[in-house]
Parts: structure tokens; sequence; C-alpha cells
């Protein structure tokens, strides 16, 4: 019971074959392998729970928040309206967390959303939420239950690692057996004609972040300056603090795949107890080299 699976997942949309473009289909093949051998490892280690942490979803200044509505749903923008999920929450796992949160120190808030009871309300599922869970647990017959909850940029890289700490409690405490995605895209400053712009701190970003992974350094995590991760435009390293510190004792870390097929960086990357079984849950080297457009 407890952890039993952890993810680094990307929410571009290219990771969605069915929502993209045919001029974008052939982009970030690498990226969708990844998110398959992602699928079957998770589907293999039997989580009866997913905690997914986002960037986009509430913004609570100063604060963590904790999706406690009855149910999330939402469809990916700009794609056929059959890209959609409607996922239960865990409820009982999703206050364990906050209280989890709050005896850890870390400034944390429940979240609904519309109907007043909470356990009739559903909350707006957003595209870092449902990319991942496309591939983990969103499309399975039923949905695997969900907690969703948000990093605060405000919080310090402590503050992260504790929470990530206080989900692997959580998770111990509630006797189910629980994944843990950190929903995040890199760099999103490779591509001059990008929203972003260029801007070489992206490249170094994701090359820092790709060699702490494939060497399963997480721990280093705290130590990337936060001036670098800004001006990389990141969106990934709170989350995947708060991964490095739900699985700080006992687990190993493969990279799967990293790409930069337009302006973002994009890495899949799986995290799994030491004692589970090589032959059924470890993913094999498929990575490609780190790798940008335009520049």
């Amino acid at each position: 019971m407890g952890l039993v699976f952890a993810a680094i997942a990307p929410h571009g949309g290219l990771a969605i074959e069915e929502a993209c473009t045919p001029e974008e289909r052939g982009l970030a093949a690498p990226t969708r392998a990844g998110m398959l051998e992602l699928g079957r490892l998770f589907a293999a280690a039997r989580p009866q729970a997913v905690v997914v942490a986002t960037p986009h979803n509430v913004h609570i200044p100063a604060s963590m928040g904790v999706i406690v509505s009855g149910r999330v749903a939402g469809q990916l923008a700009g794609a056929p309206p059959s890209i959609a999920l409607d996922v239960p929450t865990e409820m009982t796992l999703a206050w364990l967390v906050l209280k989890a949160l709050v005896a850890a120190g870390v400034p944390a808030s429940g979240i609904s959303f519309g109907g007043n009871d909470p356990a009739e309300a559903v909350a707006p599922m957003d595209w870092g939420v449902l990319i991942p869970l496309w591939f983990m647990g969103g499309r399975t017959d039923p949905p695997v239950p969900l907690v969703v909850i948000t990093p605060a940029r405000d919080l310090s890289a402590e503050d992260h690692i504790n929470a990530g700490g206080a989900i692997a409690e959580a998770a111990n405490e509630s006797r189910l057996r629980v994944a843990f995605i950190a929903s995040a895209d890199h760099g999103h400053a490779h591509d001059p004609q990008g929203p972003y712009g260029f801007d070489p701190a992206a490249k170094q970003y994701d090359q820092l972040i790709c060699e702490l992974v494939r060497d399963d350094h997480m721990d280093r995590l705290a130590g990337i300056p936060l001036e670098l991760v800004e001006s990389a435009k990141a969106d990934s390293w709170w989350q995947m603090l708060m991964l490095q510190g739900a699985t700080a004792k006992g687990w190993s870390g493969r990279l799967v795949s990293y790409e930069a097929p337009t302006y973002f960086g994009m890495l899949t990357a799986a995290y799994l107890p030491v004692a589970a079984s090589p032959g059924s849950a470890s993913p094999p080297r498929t990575r490609s080299a780190p790798r940008t457009r335009g520049r």
C-alpha cells in the first residue's frame, strides 16, 4: 500500500496524437512513445488512486491547493470534443493529503467549485491533468480516482519537497495503492518564433534536468538557481520538487524520453520502489538525446 508508482509527464497537446493537427502529427514521436510506456508501467503498478501535481489549475498566493470536489472534468481546448475526461476524486485521499500538508507545515487549502456540496461539485480539469491522465488511468473503465494538487511558486523549494513527503505519508495512511504524477513541461524559450522568444537558459535548464533524471540525482534539483528556472521559462521545477519529496527514500528513477520538438521541452520519466520487479516495471532506455528546434 502507499505510493507504488511515480512519473514526470508532459502536458503539451502534442503528446496526444488524436489532438494534433495533420501538420503536428509528425512531431513528438519520442514523447508519445514515452507516454505509452508510462501508461504501461502505471497499469502494471495497479494503482487505486492517482495524485497529479499540475501548474495549470487554481493559483493561491502562498498556498498549495487540493481539489476536494467530487469529480474533475474537462475537455482539451482546441482539440476534438472526444479529447475529454470526467474522473471521480478520491475524496478520502484528498482530505488526507490536505491534512498531511498542514501537519508538515506546508500552507495548503482545500478547493471546490460550483456546487455548495463538495461531494457533488465538479471542478474544471486543466490540460496539466488531462494529458497525463489520457495515458495513466483517465480512460480505464472505471477511471482511476484522482487527487489534484497545485504547487505555489511563491513558496520555497523546501516547502515543495516537504509537500511531496506529505503526499507519500497520506498515501500510506490511505492504505490504497497510489501513483503520483508530476505534470511538467520544461524550458519554454527554445525557439525564437515561440511565444516566449529565445533564451539559451531553456536549453541549459533542460540539459541539467535530463542529467539529474538520467543519473537519478533528483536530490540536487533544489540546487538549481531560481534565476535559471525563470529565465528558461520552465514549467516543471516545482512539481518535480514534490516528486523528489515523495520518492526520497527507496525509489529508483529512469529517463524514458526527452525532446524539444517546438518551443518547449517535453520529458517522460518513471519512478519505482527499488523492490519492484524489474521484469514487470523497469522502463527501457529509449530516451532521445536532448535537442532543440531553431537554435
